[in-house]
C-alpha cells in the first residue's frame, strides 16, 4: 500500500539508482536506521536481492540506543542480513577537534572495509545525499579516502526526494526526524566520554517519549544542558507540568542547569563556532 504516488520524474531517478546498484553486483550498506541509509538499503535489496546486499551497523555510545533497536527491527522484519559491530574509537575522536567527524568516520568505515572483505564484498555504500554538501562535513573526506561509494550523493538525490520516495515505497522512516551522532551535541574542543554521551541519549529519549520530535540536547561542560526544540513546540514545552517534569528528569540524569534555546532547533548548530573562526 503506497501512502502517496511519487512523481514520474522521481521514479525515473529511482530507476537510475537501481541501474547504478545493479552494476555493483554485491554491496554492503552502512546502515544506521536513519532516513537516508534505510532508503539506500531498501534500494539495494530491490536492485540486487537479499543474497547480494547486506547491512553493516556500527554500535557505540555515539549512537542512540533507540536507533540501534530500530535498525535491528527493520532488518529482522524484512529478513535482511545485518552485521552489527562495536566501534573502536580512537583518541583523536575523544579529544573532539573540529574535524572529529573525520576520525570517527575513518574508524567506522575502516572496520566496515575489513568486514566486507571477509564477506567477499567489494563495495560499501553510505547514505550521504546532495544536501550534505551544504554543511561542514569532514566525515565525507574519510569516506572518499577509503573508496566508499555514495550513490545518493553521486546521483543528486536531495533529502526531500529521499523522503518522498520512502513514503511512496511505504518505508517507516519517510517522516523520521534527522539525527546526527550524539557527539555532535558537545562543543568542539570539549572532551567526549561515553558517560557524557549516555546522559545525552537519556535526556533526548525522555523528550522524544514526551512527544517532541525534532530535538537536540546540547551540553556545555558536565552540568549545563541546552534544549533545542522546533519553535512550534515552545508553548507546549512551557506548560508547567511538562517544564517541571523535564527539569526534574534532567536533574536525575545529572544536569544542574537546564535551559531552552530561544532560537530553536537548527541542524549543525555546533558548527556555527567554526564559521566564526
Amino acid at each position: 500500500w503506497f501512502l502517496m504516488s511519487a512523481s514520474q520524474e522521481l521514479l525515473i531517478k529511482y530507476d537510475s539508482l537501481k541501474l547504478y546498484l545493479k552494476k555493483l553486483e554485491k554491496v554492503a550498506v552502512a546502515y544506521s536506521s536513519g532516513v537516508d541509509s534505510t532508503f539506500l538499503l531498501y534500494a539495494a535489496i530491490d536492485s540486487l536481492g537479499k543474497a547480494n546486499a547486506i547491512a553493516l551497523t556500527a554500535e557505540s555510545a555515539s549512537f542512540p540506543v533507540r536507533e540501534n533497536d530500530e535498525s535491528r527491527a527493520f532488518c529482522t522484519d524484512r529478513e535482511i542480513r545485518q552485521i552489527i559491530f562495536e566501534v573502536k574509537e580512537v583518541d583523536e575522536y575523544f579529544d573532539n577537534p573540529v574535524n572529529r567527524c573525520y576520525y570517527c568516520k575513518k574508524g567506522i568505515f575502516s572496520q566496515m572495509v575489513e568486514i566486507a572483505g571477509a564477506e567477499n564484498i567489494e563495495y560499501i555504500l553510505d547514505g550521504s545525499n546532495k544536501d550534505d554538501d551544504g554543511d561542514y562535513r569532514p566525515g565525507l573526506k574519510a569516506i572518499s579516502e577509503l573508496g566508499i561509494k555514495s550513490p545518493l550523493r553521486e546521483l543528486g538525490f536531495t533529502k526531500q526526494e529521499i523522503r518522498d520516495l520512502s513514503e511512496h515505497f511505504g518505508l517507516p522512516t519517510w517522516d523520521k526526524p534527522s539525527y546526527a551522532c550524539l557527539a555532535s551535541r558537545v562543543p568542539y574542543g570539549e572532551r567526549i566520554s561515553d558517560e557524557k554521551l549516555h546522559k545525552i541519549d537519556e535526556a533526548e529519549q525522555y523528550l522524544i517519549d514526551l512527544g517532541f520530535k525534532q530535538i537536540r540536547v546540547r551540553v556545555h561542560g558536565d552540568n549545563l544542558a541546552r534544549i533545542e526544540l522546533d519553535p512550534d513546540d515552545f508553548a507546549r514545552f512551557m506548560q508547567e507540568d511538562i517544564r517541571t517534569n523535564v527539569y526534574g528528569r534532567f536533574r536525575e540524569i545529572g544536569y544542574t542547569y537546564i535551559s531552552l534555546d530561544l532560537k530553536g532547533y537548527k541542524m549543525g548548530n555546533m558548527n556555527e563556532e567554526i564559521k566564526s573562526l
